[in-house]
């Protein structure tokens, strides 16, 4: 059962954005992307508190991802993307993005403890994930 609300249109569009952002970092580093799309539209927080759906979430700005400039988020998604963003839409999660809402490469082998205010919960792959404090409330 989804955990958001999603189309197919939808669908694909978060399987193009974590192949675009992660495919890098293989399948779990994928889903670890969508772990963060998929908060982003359940937190209320931060700059996502009208973040509503996959769509607002992808091309949020300022604040979305960097992927959405180039080329390569524009082709088409593969049947293989696709099933692992069903995953994520799904409720997968992985640690370390289990309720992370940030993520970047930092281009060097340590993860800085903390980014924009939030602390790191863990690195994958050339990505560092970050979370929000538990204070925040935001699920």
């Amino acid at each position: 059962m989804a955990v958001i609300k999603a189309n197919q249109n939808d669908i694909e569009t978060l399987a193009r954005l974590m192949r675009a952002e992660a495919e890098g970092d293989g399948e779990i580093g994928m889903l670890l992307v969508g772990n963060v799309c998929v908060n982003r539209v359940l937190a209320d927080c931060h700059d996502f508190t009208d973040i509503n759906n996959i769509q607002e979430m992808t091309f949020q700005s300022p604040g979305g991802f960097e992927a959405t400039q180039f080329p390569y988020f524009y082709q088409r998604a593969r049947p293989e993307d696709i099933k692992l963003a069903r995953r994520a839409i799904n409720g997968e999660r992985h640690d370390p993005a289990t309720t992370a809402l940030w993520f970047y490469n930092p281009f060097q082998t340590s993860c800085p403890p903390q980014f924009w205010g939030q602390w790191n919960s863990g690195r994958f792959g050339v990505h560092c994930f970050y979370m929000p404090l538990e204070s925040e409330d935001c699920y």
